[in-house]
């Protein structure tokens, strides 16, 4: 006997930079009703492209969204609520490992580890729909600083450890979906 559908809770959307991922992602809610948009994503001082860039995401937002910014996602993913939306986690990883100092540390700081955990377990018992937005950063050339290797590494294992609790994980390339699972 064929199992009944059931509508993805938890949704993970993955993909290289200007893939189409938090466009996609955002056509995953509904326009006209409440969500929550929480953009990890925080402005920059003298920095006006990166203003512009985040102005213009908010700009397409539909006005029924309210937008959150706030690094502590795991709580506002245990909150329920309604949808959210979460755009990006690789920003969210940054803060992280800003937060711990784990650029400048011979090893990674084991909170790093313990954020991600929080995060993946609230993920995991969330109450409500919930969509995250991600990079995909590991499927380019091997970084040539150990940051970059650090950020690629940590983000890496933060999105497989979210695909093993997620119901649906899709990968945007050049704007093309492909359904992982």
């Amino acid at each position: 006997m064929p199992r009944a559908y059931r509508a993805p809770v938890i949704t993970l959307v993955l993909g290289g930079t200007r893939s189409g991922k938090s466009g996609y992602a955002e056509d995953l809610l509904p326009a006209d009703a409440p969500v929550r948009y929480l953009a990890t994503a925080a402005r920059r001082p003298g920095d006006a492209e990166w203003d512009a860039r985040l102005d213009a995401h908010r700009a397409r937002r539909p006005a029924a969204w309210e937008t959150v910014e706030s690094p502590d996602v795991a709580a506002l993913v245990r909150a329920g609520g309604g949808p959210l939306l979460v755009d990006d986690l690789a920003t969210w990883v940054t803060g992280v490992l800003d937060d711990a100092g784990a650029w400048d540390a011979p090893t990674v700081p084991a909170q790093v580890g313990v954020r991600v955990a929080e995060l993946v377990d609230a993920v995991a018992a969330a109450p409500g729909r919930v969509v995250l937005v991600s990079a995909e950063a590991g499927l380019g050339v091997v970084p040539a600083t150990r940051s970059g290797r650090v950020f690629r590494d940590e983000l890496g294992a933060l999105n497989a450890a979210l695909a093993a609790v997620a119901d649906e994980v899709v990968l945007l390339v050049a704007g093309l979906v492909l359904r992982l699972k």
